[in-house]
């Protein structure tokens, strides 16, 4: 069987459920992006998978709806809310569409190792503009493409420390790794740090911060071979309209 996303899901939630440090990770340098405070604020968080940044955001006091393409995601994102209530809602709707979602209606779009699933770059983010607010600003995470493109690997350990070695980077497009315990197995898109950066100027967004933090000791914990290599790329724009 071709592994989707919707056939990945139960796996991929008891990961999130029993503790996955680089998923925590890209989840904390995103909210660091955000106010502490959102009381009031309408968040649409993009791609939320089971809903590990939809729960963050709702904490916060954001009025917050997570929308993904996969039903089981959503199923899973959903059934934690009704156990532990936090107040996030939940739909089942494309990020290149987002049909469920109305022009100028939320201030902040957020997506967390999502962008770089979508198919089509620039219906996201047209997307993601039609629904923001004058003013209102997307930030999202994506795995660090020059780490994790296509072919990308390990050095051997027995020779000192693993290091990574780089990818088909220009290999712009769809890939999936061959990797039996590895999300990408479901298809990642692969794209150049440029190609992001130079949509999102083309979609009339004004970049006001991007990063490529440095994992915290519970990553390097868990991974030692990730320390001092930044896992993901993080960027915050705000919306010219």
């Amino acid at each position: 069987m071709t592994e989707t996303w919707n056939t990945i899901a139960d796996w991929y939630a008891e990961r999130l459920r029993t503790g996955s440090a680089l998923h925590e990770f890209s989840r904390d340098i995103l909210l660091g992006c955000l106010p502490d405070e959102l009381s009031g604020q309408r968040v649409l968080d993009l791609g939320c998978g089971e809903g590990i940044i939809t729960r963050a955001l709702a904490t916060r006091s954001a009025r917050v709806l997570g929308i993904d393409p996969s039903p089981r995601m959503i199923e899973h994102a959903r059934a934690v809310e009704e156990n532990l209530p936090t107040g996030a809602r939940y739909a089942v709707d494309d990020g290149c569409t987002l049909a469920t979602v109305a022009t100028d209606s939320v201030d902040w779009v957020t997506a967390g190792l999502s962008i770089n699933n979508v198919p089509d770059l620039d219906a996201a983010l047209a997307t993601a503009r039609r629904v923001l607010v004058p003013g209102g600003r997307l930030i999202f995470t994506i795995p660090h493409p020059c780490f994790e493109a296509p072919h990308a690997f390990w050095t051997d350990a027995a020779r000192g420390r693993p290091r990574r070695v780089v990818g088909d980077y220009h290999a712009e497009g769809f890939w999936r790794s061959g990797n039996p315990q590895g999300v990408r197995r479901a298809g990642n898109q692969h794209r150049m740090l440029s190609t992001y950066l130079t949509a999102l100027v083309a979609h009339g967004f004004l970049i006001e911060a991007a990063a490529e933090p440095t994992p915290d000791a519970q990553v390097t914990a868990e991974q030692p071979q990730r320390a001092d290599l930044p896992p993901f790329f993080v960027v915050r724009a705000g919306s010219r309209k």
